[in-house]
């Protein structure tokens, strides 16, 4: 990446204060542009979910990897319950979603407690594993809550084989004009469901596998405790990156986390931050880490910026750490401040082999909290910061009152903050859609058909707010 007229910036840059040059391009088509990082985390697409509760659950580590990206579980869960996540994760079909199931006697209020937590908003009712009905919202409207699923379901109108290919499947919900079909396998038992827009998406997307063919997924740790018993435990459950996570990442504590950590020899990727320096960076990498996450104070539910004053604008970050890892043979996440998809075209551009997005993702199905409604009716979730008053109550339940009492002084996020479902765009992989054509629109207009080719060719220019400000349409949800 090079700036327009080889300017030198006067200040530090984000996201806002850049443009990207259009240049002459011979790519002829955004599906010509491969999207897949080179950082060895094994993504076919530059996005991972961070490491934070209110966000990085199974649902979402299923639906992204299956999409090409990666998701993080977070530090604070306990490793037997990450086991069972790691496990289920890479058990789930490649092409077919995991159903709601049903049993024909639960009950119309059960089915809705569960329907809202997918996009397509249904169930499949299951006897014996084997589909005998399919229950949607619109089933369930205006009947008594007690009544059983089996009174109210509708058939089962299309039936596909586990290993169609996708465009098969399209073609057989486009000609039945239903919205979802049910996956089953050679016995007749329940694989999954599939909607035409998941069969589209599975000829544009591949998933992010492992060496047989499970989806992929990561797990952080932290710096403190017994690290290393730790890592080692995680990497027993199969998990396809360890993440070695600490608000500030240049420090004693974590250069000694990541030498423990490589010392057991890990067969996967250590990431480690975060940094925003190169200095950092150089010490995160000369440590062990593989990939160094970059970003401190630009997330959403982020105060550290507004509490202490440290940080740094992250477009300067990211192109500063990525210039140093690569001299390393070493990778950077951009951690933090995508809002939009020319966020993450941007940080690409910069040197990111991949951009890890938190709040964004909350406002999902695929989030792991309940979805609620507000006084005039619109859907939300809960999401919260991991520096947050509540996340650091729950990550240290296990101490004394007094300790954390005194821990409780020093939060620096949000508690509880509503991120609302947008109607035309309520799921994740609506989100990682938008992302993707984006990135893959900036780079035609760079004329790279790869992440590589988009660093090496894209030209940015440094603007005022009103040149931002003109770039956005009137009317808009941005």
């Amino acid at each position: 990446m090079r700036f327009l007229h080889d300017a030198v910036p006067p200040y530090e840059l984000t996201y806002d204060d850049v443009f990207m040059l259009p240049r002459h391009s011979g790519v002829a088509s955004r599906y010509d542009v491969d999207l897949a990082t080179q950082d060895g985390s094994g993504a076919t697409i530059p996005v991972v979910v961070s490491n934070m509760t209110a966000i990085a659950g199974k649902r979402m580590a299923e639906t992204v990897a299956r999409r090409g990206g990666l998701v993080v579980i977070p530090q604070d869960i306990p490793v037997p319950v990450v086991a069972d996540v790691v496990s289920w994760v890479k058990r789930r079909h490649l092409v077919f979603d995991t159903a709601i199931e049903l049993a024909p006697h639960q009950t119309v209020a059960e089915a809705l407690s569960l329907i809202p937590k997918r996009s397509h908003r249904a169930a499949v009712v299951v006897e014996d594993r084997r589909p005998i009905g399919v229950v949607t919202e619109a089933d369930c409207a205006d009947v008594d809550r007690f009544a059983q699923v089996r009174d109210v379901m509708g058939p089962v109108e299309v039936t596909l084989d586990a290993g169609i290919d996708p465009r098969s499947a399209f073609d057989a919900l486009d000609r039945a004009r239903v919205a979802v079909a049910v996956g089953v396998d050679g016995d007749g038992r329940l694989v999954g469901v599939l909607t035409r827009a998941a069969a589209v998406r599975a000829t544009l997307y591949e998933p992010a596998v492992d060496a047989r063919a499970g989806l992929r997924v990561a797990a952080a740790v932290g710096v403190t405790g017994d690290v290393a018993e730790r890592a080692a435990q995680l990497l027993a459950t199969g998990v396809d990156c360890l993440v070695v996570d600490t608000a500030h990442g240049d420090q004693d504590r974590m250069v000694e986390a990541l030498r423990a950590v490589r010392a057991l020899d890990p067969q996967v990727p250590v990431a480690a931050g975060n940094v925003v320096s190169a200095d950092g960076t150089r010490t995160l990498v000369e440590a062990g880490a593989d990939i160094v996450k970059v970003g401190v104070g630009p997330g959403a539910m982020c105060t550290t910026r507004m509490m202490t004053g440290v940080g740094r604008p992250q477009f300067s970050a990211v192109l500063e750490c990525a210039a140093a890892a690569r001299d390393l043979g070493a990778h950077v996440w951009a951690d933090g401040g995508v809002r939009h998809p020319r966020d993450v075209a941007l940080a690409l551009a910069a040197g990111a082999s991949s951009v890890m997005i938190g709040s964004w993702f909350a406002g999902t199905h695929e989030s792991p909290g309940d979805l609620l409604d507000d006084v005039d009716g619109r859907a939300y979730k809960v999401s919260f910061g991991m520096a947050s008053a509540r996340a650091v109550v729950h990550r240290t339940s296990g101490e004394s009152a007094y300790d954390r009492a005194r821990k409780a002084l020093y939060e620096e996020g949000i508690s509880s903050s509503r991120m609302y479902l947008d109607p035309t765009r309520p799921g994740v992989e609506d989100l990682i859609d938008e992302i993707c054509a984006g990135v893959r629109s900036a780079c035609t207009y760079a004329g790279a058909r790869n992440l590589a080719e988009l660093h090496a060719r894209a030209v940015v220019g440094v603007q005022s707010a009103a040149g931002f400000s003109e770039g956005r349409p009137l009317a808009t949800s941005w």
